[in-house]
Protein backbone atom coordinates (compact mmCIF):
# COMPACT_ATOMS: atom_id res chain seq x y z
CA UNK A 1 0.00 0.00 0.00
CA UNK A 2 3.02 2.24 -0.53
CA UNK A 3 2.43 5.38 -2.57
CA UNK A 4 5.27 5.85 -5.04
CA UNK A 5 7.53 8.89 -5.40
CA UNK A 6 6.28 11.69 -7.62
CA UNK A 7 2.61 10.70 -7.57
CA UNK A 8 1.32 12.97 -4.81
CA UNK A 9 1.04 16.75 -4.70
CA UNK A 10 3.12 18.79 -2.24
CA UNK A 11 0.14 19.93 -0.10
CA UNK A 12 -1.06 16.34 0.40
CA UNK A 13 2.49 15.23 1.23
CA UNK A 14 2.83 18.10 3.71
CA UNK A 15 -0.44 17.28 5.48
CA UNK A 16 0.43 13.57 5.63
CA UNK A 17 3.92 14.34 6.90
CA UNK A 18 2.62 16.67 9.62
CA UNK A 19 0.08 14.10 10.81
CA UNK A 20 2.76 11.40 10.81
CA UNK A 21 5.06 13.61 12.90
CA UNK A 22 2.28 14.00 15.46
CA UNK A 23 1.81 10.23 15.57
CA UNK A 24 5.56 9.65 15.88
CA UNK A 25 5.74 12.11 18.76
CA UNK A 26 2.95 10.30 20.60
CA UNK A 27 4.43 6.92 19.75
CA UNK A 28 7.93 7.74 20.94
CA UNK A 29 6.53 9.09 24.19
CA UNK A 30 4.50 5.91 24.69
CA UNK A 31 7.35 3.46 24.08
CA UNK A 32 9.69 2.42 26.88
CA UNK A 33 12.83 0.35 27.18
CA UNK A 34 10.93 -2.87 27.85
CA UNK A 35 8.98 -2.41 24.61
CA UNK A 36 12.11 -2.16 22.43
CA UNK A 37 12.39 -5.91 21.65
CA UNK A 38 8.67 -6.07 20.71
CA UNK A 39 9.04 -2.97 18.56
CA UNK A 40 12.07 -4.38 16.74
CA UNK A 41 10.40 -7.74 16.07
CA UNK A 42 7.16 -6.18 14.85
CA UNK A 43 9.01 -3.73 12.63
CA UNK A 44 10.88 -6.67 11.10
CA UNK A 45 7.59 -8.56 10.62
CA UNK A 46 6.02 -5.54 8.89
CA UNK A 47 9.17 -5.08 6.76
CA UNK A 48 9.17 -8.72 5.63
CA UNK A 49 5.42 -9.03 5.02
CA UNK A 50 5.36 -5.86 2.92
CA UNK A 51 8.12 -7.12 0.62
CA UNK A 52 5.70 -9.58 -0.99
CA UNK A 53 3.69 -7.11 -3.03
CA UNK A 54 1.71 -6.66 -6.23
CA UNK A 55 1.91 -3.27 -7.97
CA UNK A 56 -1.40 -1.47 -8.57
CA UNK A 57 -0.93 1.79 -10.49
CA UNK A 58 0.86 4.30 -8.24
CA UNK A 59 0.55 2.02 -5.22
CA UNK A 60 0.80 -1.68 -4.31
CA UNK A 61 -1.05 -4.35 -2.36
CA UNK A 62 0.54 -6.69 0.15
CA UNK A 63 0.25 -8.04 3.67
CA UNK A 64 0.68 -5.31 6.28
CA UNK A 65 -0.29 -6.73 9.71
CA UNK A 66 -0.80 -3.17 10.94
CA UNK A 67 -3.83 -4.07 13.05
CA UNK A 68 -1.86 -6.61 15.05
CA UNK A 69 0.98 -4.11 15.48
CA UNK A 70 -1.47 -1.49 16.74
CA UNK A 71 -3.04 -3.96 19.15
CA UNK A 72 0.33 -4.85 20.68
CA UNK A 73 2.07 -1.48 20.53
CA UNK A 74 -0.67 1.16 20.75
CA UNK A 75 0.63 4.58 19.66
CA UNK A 76 4.12 3.07 19.33
CA UNK A 77 2.84 1.51 16.09
CA UNK A 78 3.81 4.82 14.45
CA UNK A 79 7.59 4.50 15.01
CA UNK A 80 7.43 0.73 14.36
CA UNK A 81 5.83 1.23 10.95
CA UNK A 82 7.90 4.34 10.18
CA UNK A 83 11.17 2.47 10.69
CA UNK A 84 10.12 -0.41 8.43
CA UNK A 85 8.96 1.97 5.69
CA UNK A 86 12.18 3.99 5.97
CA UNK A 87 14.31 0.87 5.48
CA UNK A 88 12.15 -0.30 2.58
CA UNK A 89 12.46 3.09 0.92
CA UNK A 90 16.24 3.19 1.34
CA UNK A 91 17.02 -0.44 0.52
CA UNK A 92 14.39 -1.36 -2.07
CA UNK A 93 12.87 1.95 -3.23
CA UNK A 94 9.40 0.81 -2.12
CA UNK A 95 7.33 3.92 -1.62
CA UNK A 96 10.05 6.52 -1.20
CA UNK A 97 11.44 9.14 1.13
CA UNK A 98 9.24 12.02 -0.03
CA UNK A 99 6.12 9.93 0.60
CA UNK A 100 7.43 8.42 3.85
CA UNK A 101 5.33 10.61 6.14
CA UNK A 102 2.13 10.10 4.16
CA UNK A 103 2.67 6.34 3.88
CA UNK A 104 3.38 6.14 7.61
CA UNK A 105 0.18 7.98 8.49
CA UNK A 106 -1.95 6.00 6.02
CA UNK A 107 -0.86 2.70 7.56
CA UNK A 108 -0.28 3.53 11.23
CA UNK A 109 -3.24 5.80 12.04
CA UNK A 110 -5.93 3.20 11.19
CA UNK A 111 -4.00 0.57 13.16
CA UNK A 112 -3.90 2.72 16.29
CA UNK A 113 -7.54 3.76 15.98
CA UNK A 114 -8.96 0.28 15.40
CA UNK A 115 -6.76 -1.31 18.08
CA UNK A 116 -8.00 1.32 20.56
CA UNK A 117 -11.61 0.56 19.63
CA UNK A 118 -11.29 -3.22 19.94
CA UNK A 119 -8.69 -3.61 22.68
CA UNK A 120 -11.32 -4.29 25.36
CA UNK A 121 -13.34 -6.95 23.47
CA UNK A 122 -10.12 -8.62 22.30
CA UNK A 123 -9.10 -9.03 25.94
CA UNK A 124 -12.56 -9.92 27.20
CA UNK A 125 -13.56 -13.26 28.69
CA UNK A 126 -15.84 -14.24 25.78
CA UNK A 127 -13.73 -16.17 23.26
CA UNK A 128 -16.21 -15.74 20.39
CA UNK A 129 -16.39 -11.97 20.83
CA UNK A 130 -12.61 -11.85 21.14
CA UNK A 131 -12.26 -13.72 17.83
CA UNK A 132 -14.62 -11.34 16.05
CA UNK A 133 -12.82 -8.34 17.54
CA UNK A 134 -9.49 -9.84 16.47
CA UNK A 135 -10.75 -10.27 12.92
CA UNK A 136 -11.99 -6.68 12.79
CA UNK A 137 -8.74 -5.41 14.29
CA UNK A 138 -6.86 -7.06 11.43
CA UNK A 139 -9.22 -6.26 8.58
CA UNK A 140 -10.52 -2.74 9.23
CA UNK A 141 -7.09 -1.01 9.24
CA UNK A 142 -6.40 -2.41 5.76
CA UNK A 143 -9.76 -1.14 4.53
CA UNK A 144 -9.15 2.27 6.09
CA UNK A 145 -5.57 2.47 4.78
CA UNK A 146 -6.77 1.62 1.27
CA UNK A 147 -9.34 4.43 1.58
CA UNK A 148 -6.66 6.86 2.77
CA UNK A 149 -4.40 5.93 -0.14
CA UNK A 150 -7.33 6.43 -2.50
CA UNK A 151 -8.13 9.83 -0.97
CA UNK A 152 -4.45 10.82 -1.22
CA UNK A 153 -4.43 10.00 -4.93
CA UNK A 154 -7.85 11.49 -5.71
CA UNK A 155 -7.14 14.78 -3.92
CA UNK A 156 -3.84 15.13 -5.78
CA UNK A 157 -5.41 14.87 -9.23
CA UNK A 158 -8.90 13.83 -10.26
CA UNK A 159 -7.31 11.81 -13.06
CA UNK A 160 -6.09 9.45 -10.33
CA UNK A 161 -9.64 8.54 -9.28
CA UNK A 162 -9.61 5.34 -11.34
CA UNK A 163 -6.23 4.43 -9.85
CA UNK A 164 -7.61 5.13 -6.37
CA UNK A 165 -10.57 2.86 -7.08
CA UNK A 166 -8.22 0.13 -8.33
CA UNK A 167 -6.08 0.37 -5.17
CA UNK A 168 -9.15 0.00 -2.97
CA UNK A 169 -10.54 -2.98 -4.88
CA UNK A 170 -7.15 -4.70 -5.07
CA UNK A 171 -6.86 -4.61 -1.29
CA UNK A 172 -10.22 -6.24 -0.58
CA UNK A 173 -8.74 -9.79 -0.57
CA UNK A 174 -6.01 -8.56 1.80
CA UNK A 175 -8.75 -7.28 4.14
CA UNK A 176 -10.04 -10.85 4.61
CA UNK A 177 -6.58 -12.42 4.87
CA UNK A 178 -5.38 -9.90 7.45
CA UNK A 179 -8.58 -10.36 9.44
CA UNK A 180 -8.10 -14.10 9.77
CA UNK A 181 -4.36 -13.79 10.46
CA UNK A 182 -4.99 -11.29 13.25
CA UNK A 183 -7.84 -13.39 14.67
CA UNK A 184 -5.64 -16.48 14.93
CA UNK A 185 -2.74 -14.48 16.38
CA UNK A 186 -5.05 -12.96 18.99
CA UNK A 187 -6.36 -16.35 20.08
CA UNK A 188 -2.83 -17.75 20.27
CA UNK A 189 -1.51 -14.80 22.29
CA UNK A 190 -4.49 -14.93 24.66
CA UNK A 191 -3.42 -18.46 25.57
CA UNK A 192 0.36 -18.07 25.79
CA UNK A 193 0.93 -14.39 26.72
CA UNK A 194 -2.27 -12.36 27.16
CA UNK A 195 -0.49 -9.35 28.67
CA UNK A 196 1.08 -8.56 25.29
CA UNK A 197 -2.35 -7.59 23.95
CA UNK A 198 -2.68 -4.72 26.43
CA UNK A 199 -0.63 -1.82 25.05
CA UNK A 200 0.17 1.08 27.30
CA UNK A 201 -1.85 3.46 25.12
CA UNK A 202 -4.77 1.21 24.16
Amino acid sequence: MHISEGAISLPVLAIGGALALGGLYKGLKAINEEDMPKAAILSAVFFTASLIRVSVGFSSTHLVLSGLIGLIMGWAAFPVIFLALLLQGILFQFGGLTTLGLNTFNMAAPAVLVAWLFNRPVNGSNSAISSIAGFLTGSLPILMSALLVGVSLATTDERFINAARAVFLANLPIVLIEGFVCMFCVQFLRKVRPAILRPQAA
